[in-house]
């Protein structure tokens, strides 16, 4: 592995991804469109960032019933910190913070998850079986979320083969984060308890683009059903990467799936690094077993640096610290990530366990002189007898955060011997990774014993089966066999008109493309001119179709009733009496003549700059003024006509040439 190039991000292949045994899963977490929360009877989606009082808690381990502590909750207990919890009256009760037993599920997500469930061929249960997933960052009061799956082992195409999905289970939101710095990490609650589902796959995916496709067929699938919620953060992915060699690690919360794709190459390229760094210790003769380290106070040797963070830090009561590491020497600076290296690895470990959140938090040897004098390192180097081979990591802080640092810092620095440490991982909007928690282990998840459990029906599957829209891949398919263009093809499938759609063009013969131009592009550009296509129910639209293809109606015309439907007081909305009006009647045979007479009349002393341009000038004015009644091929043809010119030919499109 520590021959291996990493290529810049553009130039990377497949072939490359394959050399390092790249393996990627998701965790697709999506919020469903409810009324109520799941487990409580509080509105859902009710955001606001106003609260009625705050609520301030610490995080603290438990023995489990096996007598055995969770490693991320002795981590969390490292952090010592002040949980605070906003809350508004409106969206939150006492179940929230476990001080009322919970509801039975909300039956409206139990039926919005088991519908996703089939569109992802999964295998349902017989029974939900509530359990507790602890939750020990503080997003959730209680310590543990609420969960229950629904179906497995199911699968969805991709590229002519089959990506396994492990599970689909439904369970309950986090908390939203204000801000988390120093010791105080701040919540809202307004988000907590809400419905949401979370899609496992297998990790069936090789490359980083495959997981964003895969993670984005799952994303469709979701919003054909028009049950789930949209906007920012309503749909979150954890995305598992491993190379050969490594381990399962989970970059978790990623927002938007088009940031996948860098995010994993940048995580191959750190496990990459580190296993090669873990060889050259072995090298050097530093492993698990051998690995040396020491920790020194330092205040003193260090009282004169000019360094603006230690000197600060001096002045503020603050110790500084210095970590001895045996053998490390030159791989601090070793790059990870881009534009990252090795030593970034142990300031996050600072940042996040230590609460050394200010940056930079800790300086090393391997900088040399960039940072501090020749001097220091010099009397750093006599303290701590330090060899040509060891590295030396500073780090400042109050008494009891320096010491969390250094401690820190040894354990970060004895699994770099061992490779890559199971991490989850934040994701950066740089593309990068950095620490957030221990991977929580299989132990997390225990049997909830305030609910029992639940049977799931068949005729409560059948029931849903009957309205199950058409899978995403099956519509896509149909789409582009129509001709559709790719930007109409995908928001069709996701839209509630997609059923619409589907009978204009079979029942009624409409031109496919234009049916979807008009559901997809049309109604998004009437939205933007301040009107509401939502009002317009698929009855309407229908008979407006319908009009067009009896040729009543031209496809301007489409567009023009549309929008003076939309413009009229709801109580005086007839579509059947839009549609009788004159007004909107095509313009044909002697009529159009006339129009077309007049319209030459009214411009012969007009100058233009040739036939060619006068021709355009009139197809548009005319367009204009008929208000949708005649299509811009045929007004041009009878102006051409009109105008005696035999040079003038008009374009299939329209205009002439």
């Amino acid at each position: 592995m520590g021959s291996f190039v990493f290529k810049p991000f553009e130039e990377m292949t497949a072939d490359d991804y394959a050399a390092i045994g790249l393996m990627g899963g998701l965790e697709v977490h999506q919020q469903l469109r409810t009324r109520r929360k799941l487990f409580c009877r509080c509105p859902a989606g009710c955001y606001s960032s106003a609260y009625d009082c705050e609520v301030l808690r610490h995080m603290r381990p438990t023995l489990s019933e096996l007598g055995e502590y969770d490693g991320t909750a002795l981590m969390e207990k490292k952090t010592r910190k002040n949980i605070f919890y906003r809350i508004h009256h409106a969206t939150v009760c006492t179940y929230e913070i476990d001080d009322t037993p919970p509801f039975f599920p909300d039956e409206e997500a139990v039926d919005i998850a088991l519908e996703i469930s089939l569109l992802l061929n999964l295998n349902i249960v017989g029974e939900m079986h509530i359990a507790r997933k602890q939750y020990l960052d503080g997003s959730i009061p209680t310590g543990f979320q609420r969960t229950t799956i629904l179906g497995v082992d199911g699968w969805i195409p991709y590229r002519g083969r089959r990506i396994g999905m492990r599970q689909l289970s439904l369970e309950e939101d986090s908390c939203r984060e204000v801000s988390d710095e120093g010791h105080d990490r701040v919540l809202l609650t307004d988000r907590l308890g809400m419905p949401l589902i979370e899609a496992v796959t297998e990790p069936d995916m090789r490359t980083p683009q495959e997981i964003a496709d895969v993670c984005q067929i799952i994303r469709l699938v979701c919003r054909s059903t028009g049950n789930v919620r949209t906007g920012y953060g309503a749909g979150r992915e954890d995305v598992n990467v491993s190379v050969r060699g490594g381990t399962r690690v989970e970059i978790k919360g990623v927002p938007q799936i088009c940031r996948i794709p860098l995010l994993v190459y940048n995580e191959a390229m750190r496990q990459c690094a580190l296993l090669h760094i873990r060889d050259e210790l072995k090298r050097r003769g530093v492993t698990s077993d051998t690995f040396e380290s020491a920790v020194f106070d330092v205040t003193r040797q260090i009282a004169r640096t000019k360094y603006p963070p230690i000197r600060e830090a001096i002045q503020q009561g603050h110790r500084v610290r210095c970590v001895l590491l045996r053998g490390f020497a030159g791989l601090l600076n070793h790059p990870t990530q881009e534009h990252t290296t090795f030593a970034k690895e142990f300031s996050d470990r600072v940042r996040v366990i230590a609460c050394l959140s200010k940056l930079p938090n800790l300086v090393h040897s391997d900088t040399a002189a960039d940072l501090l004098a020749v001097r220091d390192w010099k009397d750093l180097g006599k303290r701590t007898n330090r060899g040509e081979q060891d590295a030396l990591i500073l780090v400042w802080g109050s008494e009891a955060d320096a010491r969390t640092a250094c401690d820190e810092i040894v354990i970060r620095a004895r699994e770099a011997t061992r490779g890559i440490p199971n991490d989850t991982r934040q994701a950066f909007k740089d593309g990068t990774t950095g620490f957030e928690r221990v991977l929580p282990g299989a132990e997390r998840m225990y049997p909830d014993t305030d609910l029992p459990p639940m049977a799931i029906t068949m005729d409560r599957l059948d029931r849903i089966r009957e309205t199950l829209p058409v899978r995403v891949w099956e519509r896509q398919e149909w789409y582009r066999s129509l001709g559709l263009p790719p930007d109409v093809i995908e928001p069709l499938c996701i839209s509630s008109r997609a059923e619409l759609f589907q009978r204009i063009v079979v029942e009624l013969g409409v031109d496919s493309v234009f049916a979807g131009v008009v559901l997809v592009q049309r109604l998004k550009a009437l939205r933007r001119d301040g009107l509401d296509p939502d009002a317009l129910s698929d009855t309407d639209m229908f008979e407006v179709f319908g009009a067009y293809a009896e040729g009543q109606l031209t496809r301007a015309g489409v567009l023009q009733v549309l929008a003076w439907w939309l413009r009229l007081p709801p109580d005086q909305r007839s579509m059947s009496t839009l549609l009788q009006a004159q007004t909107h009647r095509p313009l044909a045979g002697a009529e159009l003549d006339r129009w077309v007479a007049d319209l030459v009349v009214r411009t012969q002393h007009t100058p233009f700059r040739s036939p060619e341009a006068r021709l355009r000038n009139l197809t548009g004015r005319l367009i204009r003024e008929a208000a949708g009644r005649v299509d811009g091929r045929e007004a041009a043809e009878c102006l051409a006509r009109s105008l005696g010119d035999s040079r003038l030919q008009v374009s299939s499109k329209g205009g002439q040439r």
